[in-house]
């Protein structure tokens, strides 16, 4: 089974952040200092099942706000892609596209703790419990119809090390962020998307 990105697919202050900062301040120093960021990620899902945990791996550009790529390379092929006003899921494998605009749907989504903004609109926010150096920020959307329940994010030195998505279904998907580069210079074209002829196209 393919893995599914949880839209998938991130208030702010001038002031300066130690860095055993406060989850909470380490975020605010992220989003104030980073207006694109990219790497890599591995992912793992964990069913409420028990069954074997789905992992996999790729990398993913953004671009604040709600502009980001997030392309799986392993164990398959699949990638989304947003411009900040829609949102494309490529399955090459099937040839396949789906559409959809982000709307305000985007701003309550876990991607948008790292590629959104207006966090406390959306979100209940706190500092998570500190372990082995790196703070947490404890996340829960404030509509009642979110597909997730909360997000728990690592910060280490004002970046993002991890991301941990409880859904409504029990699941669990944990994010790994690695080669972490700050303030990259994007090409507009890394977040627009193209269906490839012939592909089937559903959605907006």
């Amino acid at each position: 089974m393919k893995p599914k990105f949880l839209a998938f697919a991130l208030g702010c202050c001038g002031l300066s952040f130690a860095i055993y900062a406060a989850g909470l301040d380490q975020l605010k120093s992220f989003l104030e200092s980073n207006r694109s960021a990219r790497g890599v990620f591995t992912q793992t899902v964990i069913a409420k099942s028990g069954r074997k945990p789905q992992q996999s791996a790729g990398i993913f550009a953004m671009q604040r706000p709600g502009k980001f790529r997030w392309s799986y390379e392993s164990p398959y092929k699949q990638l989304l892609v947003s411009d900040g006003g829609k949102l494309w899921s490529y399955d090459p494998d099937l040839n396949q596209v789906a559409v959809k605009k982000l709307g305000a749907a985007f701003g309550a989504s876990p991607a948008a703790l790292l590629a959104g903004q207006d966090l406390d609109r959306h979100f209940e926010l706190k500092d998570g419990a500190s372990t082995d150096g790196v703070e947490y920020v404890e996340a829960r959307p404030k509509g009642g119809d979110a597909s997730f329940e909360r997000v728990r994010i690592g910060f280490a030195g004002n970046r993002p090390l991890s991301m941990e998505i409880h859904d409504s279904f029990g699941q669990i998907t944990h994010l790994r962020f690695t080669q972490f580069e700050s303030n990259p210079v994007l090409p507009a074209s890394l977040f627009r998307f193209t269906a490839p002829a012939g592909a089937d196209v559903v959605g907006d």
